[in-house]
């Protein structure tokens, strides 16, 4: 008689349930017995299968709020299921000041205080990160005086793109040491007048620590320079791209070694509105860019390529699909995470007289890098839109960790 499912061994079992197709086929399984559940809830298992899994598109904030995919989008239902469980106001936050959301990883979400028009806003932000789901935060202590002297005096007054915070992912190592996916580490950069000067606090020991400073002299270009708006991670780097037209290049910060680079763009004719960096498996990078018909056409596509990492062509873009969107309207890469972006669709704004009439409404759209399909997500009013959007992609909540 064949052995039943129960009788196979550990490490055969683990292969299978690592080989369920959705995050929510693992939740039904572990379901199914203690010892399903046991092993589904493992951290190492975890790990293994959110590498093989990349967490999908379920939302995205904005200064309007969270905003979930809603039907037809494929996480609706999950979507839903975390919209009406979860927190996104953040009232759970000491209510002595307003958050604003920073950045977000792994489900969570990095706050920083609102200091408002405060004449003399502090030289730290004050932050927080955040589990929604579970309502349970954790409030960053002060940057210590002593660090913060070390930087620079006077104080720093100069702000950037770059200024706002990062919430890193621990690495494999890193995870496997702690022992549990519950870890985090935040980056905070202080722009001196000379430098750029980073702080490093890491939930593992509870400090911040100050790294190796940047100076501006040896960096290519000025993280401050305001055409570097878009923030978008992949493979231990963060990448800023411009909005100045003529700049083909991405600004690259690598996070182990604290250095900022260029990388070149591939020469195809992108406008001023957007391009996002993604991961492309196997080390390689993918890219997302809307060429705008400055070239000469009158069409928009959305095109997405990958830069190869190994071989004679190595360091090249190919190009691997493109998506007409049509020659009417505003089409905008608003946001990005490691594997999905966020399009923005609209009308073109109209002008009035001598003033310019923003569209009423805006349709958002996700394109996951597997299955490179265009999927909308929702239609929401103008509203803040021009504020920065961040995607939060994640699990389904029966996954999610108890603790941050």
């Amino acid at each position: 008689m064949a052995p039943t499912l129960m009788e196979l061994p550990g490490s055969l079992l683990t292969e299978i349930l690592l080989r369920l197709p959705e995050p929510e086929d693992l939740a039904r399984a572990s379901a199914a017995c203690p010892a399903f559940r046991r092993l589904a809830t493992d951290a190492s298992f975890l790990r293994r299968f959110r590498r093989l899994h990349a967490p999908r598109f379920l939302a995205f904030i904005d200064l309007d709020g969270f905003q979930p995919a809603l039907p037809p989008h494929p996480a609706a239902p999950a979507a839903r299921a975390l919209a009406s469980a979860a927190d996104f106001s953040f009232s759970f936050l000491p209510s002595h000041c307003r958050w604003i959301p920073m950045d977000i990883r792994d489900g969570r979400v990095l706050l920083g205080r609102d200091h408002g028009k405060d004449a003399r806003p502090p030289i730290c932000r004050e932050l927080a990160v955040c589990d929604p789901l579970h309502r349970r935060y954790v409030l960053l202590p002060p940057v210590p005086d002593a660090l913060v002297a070390s930087a620079e005096r006077p104080p720093p007054v100069l702000r950037g793109p770059s200024d706002e915070p990062l919430l890193l992912p621990l690495s494999e190592n890193d995870q496997a040491a702690e022992g549990t996916a519950t870890a985090f580490t935040v980056i905070s950069m202080v722009h001196c007048e000379t430098k750029l000067a980073p702080f490093v606090f890491s939930s593992s020991t509870g400090q911040w620590r100050a790294a190796a400073p940047m100076l501006w002299s040896a960096m290519p270009v000025s993280p401050m320079d305001p055409a570097y708006l878009r923030r978008h991670h992949a493979y231990g780097c963060f990448y800023w791209d411009s909005t100045n037209i003529k700049r083909k290049e991405l600004l690259v910060l690598n996070i182990q070694r604290m250095e900022f680079s260029i990388a070149e763009l591939p020469s195809s004719g992108w406008g001023t509105l957007g391009v996002a960096i993604v991961e492309a498996g196997q080390g390689r990078l993918g890219l997302f860019g809307i060429r705008d018909g400055t070239a000469g056409g009158s069409k928009h596509d959305l095109c997405y390529s990958v830069r190869h990492n190994k071989g004679k062509n190595s360091g090249q873009w190919q190009m691997v699909k493109t998506f007409s969107l049509g020659p009417e309207g505003l089409h905008y890469l608003k946001a990005a995470t490691e594997r999905c972006v966020l399009l923005i669709c609209s009308e073109a704004p109209r002008l009035v007289g001598l003033s310019m009439v923003m569209p009423d409404l805006l349709e958002y759209i996700s394109v996951d890098v597997k299955k490179l399909q265009l999927e909308r997500v929702c239609v929401k009013p103008f509203g803040k839109s021009l504020s920065r959007t961040r995607i939060y992609a994640h699990f389904p909540p029966s996954l999610s960790s108890p603790t941050i």
